[in-house]
C-alpha cells in the first residue's frame, strides 16, 4: 500500500478456505508417506523400493504443487502482477519436475522387475495427463475467429497452447486480442488438467491396493482403510481448490496501473485512441 495505507484485505471467507486447503494438501502428503512407509517399506531409489517414489511425486506434483499454482492468483490477489505470475509459473515448473521423477520411478522398476507398461487404464489417463499438462493441445485445434492459425486483429501466428501460456501472460508482449481469446482456453485446461490429475491418482490407488492386497482389501484391513482416506482427501482437496477457483468475487481483481497499462497495450496493438477520436 502507498503512503503507509494498510494493504487490502480480502474478501470474507477466503483466508480461512486458503488455510484449509494447504491443511488438506499437507495431510494428503502425511497420509502418502504414512502408507508407503508403514504397509510399502518405504521409498528408496535403486532399490525394490523405487516404484514408492512414484504415488508420492504424483501426489506431491501433479496434486498439491499444481493445486497451489492454480491458487495464487486467489491467495496474492493485491501484488505485482508480474512476481504473481511468476511464482504461478515456478509452482507449474517444480510440479512437472516433480512429476516426471515420478515417472522415471515407474518405468525404470517396471524394467528392473520385467513388469509390463502402459496397458492399465490408469496408466492410460495418468500418461495422458502429464503429456497434456507438458503440451497441451495445439492452438491450430482450437482457433480465434481468423480460423487459419493466425489473430484475427494482427494476424499473429498462432503457437502450441504450451508456448501460449508462457507468452501470453508471463511476458507482456502479446497481441491484446489473443491474450483476451487464449485467457478462458488456460484457466479450462488448467482446472481440466488438475482434475484428470486427481482421477489418475484414485486409479493409481485402486490398482496397487487390488495388486498388493486383493485377497483382504474387502475385510476391511488397516492398508485399505489408509488407502481409501487418501483418496477421499483427494477428492476434498480437488474440490475445495475447485469451489475457490470458481467463485466469482474471490478471483483477483485487476489493480489501477495494470488496467492503465492494458488500455494503453490496446491502444498499441490494435490502434485504438484512449479518447476514441483522432
Amino acid at each position: 500500500a502507498m503512503d503507509g495505507a494498510p494493504s487490502p484485505s480480502g474478501p470474507s471467507g477466503l483466508s480461512a478456505y486458503v488455510a484449509v486447503s494447504q491443511l488438506l494438501g499437507l495431510t494428503l502428503l502425511a497420509t502418502t508417506g504414512a502408507w508407503l512407509g508403514r504397509y510399502r517399506g518405504g521409498v528408496a531409489w535403486h532399490s525394490p523400493l523405487q516404484f514408492n517414489a512414484h504415488p508420492l511425486c504424483m501426489v506431491l506434483g501433479m496434486v498439491f504443487l499444481q493445486g497451489d499454482a492454480l491458487l495464487v492468483y486467489r491467495v496474492f490477489r493485491h501484488e505485482a502482477k508480474r512476481s504473481t505470475k511468476a511464482l504461478h509459473a515456478l509452482l507449474h515448473g517444480l510440479a512437472l519436475v516433480i512429476a516426471l521423477v515420478g515417472i522415471i520411478a515407474v518405468f525404470e522398476s517396471h524394467r528392473s522387475k520385467g513388469i509390463p507398461d502402459m496397458y492399465s487404464l490408469h496408466s492410460w489417463c495418468g500418461m495422458a495427463t502429464f503429456v497434456l499438462y507438458l503440451l497441451q493441445v495445439r492452438a491450430g485445434e482450437s482457433l480465434p475467429p481468423g480460423g487459419d492459425g493466425l489473430c484475427s486483429a494482427c494476424n499473429t501466428p498462432m503457437p502450441p497452447q504450451w508456448f501460449l501460456g508462457c507468452g501470453f501472460f508471463l511476458f507482456p508482449g502479446a497481441c491484446f486480442s489473443l491474450r483476451e481469446w487464449y485467457k478462458p482456453q488456460h484457466i479450462f485446461f488448467g482446472i481440466a488438467l488438475f482434475v484428470l490429475s486427481i482421477t489418475s491418482c484414485l486409479l493409481g490407488i485402486t490398482e496397487m491396493l487390488l495388486f498388493k492386497i486383493s485377497d483382504s482389501y474387502s475385510h476391511f484391513v488397516p492398508e485399505g482403510i489408509l488407502a481409501n482416506t487418501l483418496g477421499v482427501l483427494l477428492v476434498a482437496f480437488g474440490l475445495l481448490v475447485g469451489y475457490m477457483l470458481t467463485r466469482e468475487e474471490w478471483k483477483r481483481p485487476p489493480l489501477a496501473e495494470e488496467l492503465a497499462l492494458s488500455m494503453d497495450f490496446k491502444t498499441l496493438t490494435e490502434g485504438e485512441s484512449p479518447g476514441g477520436g483522432s
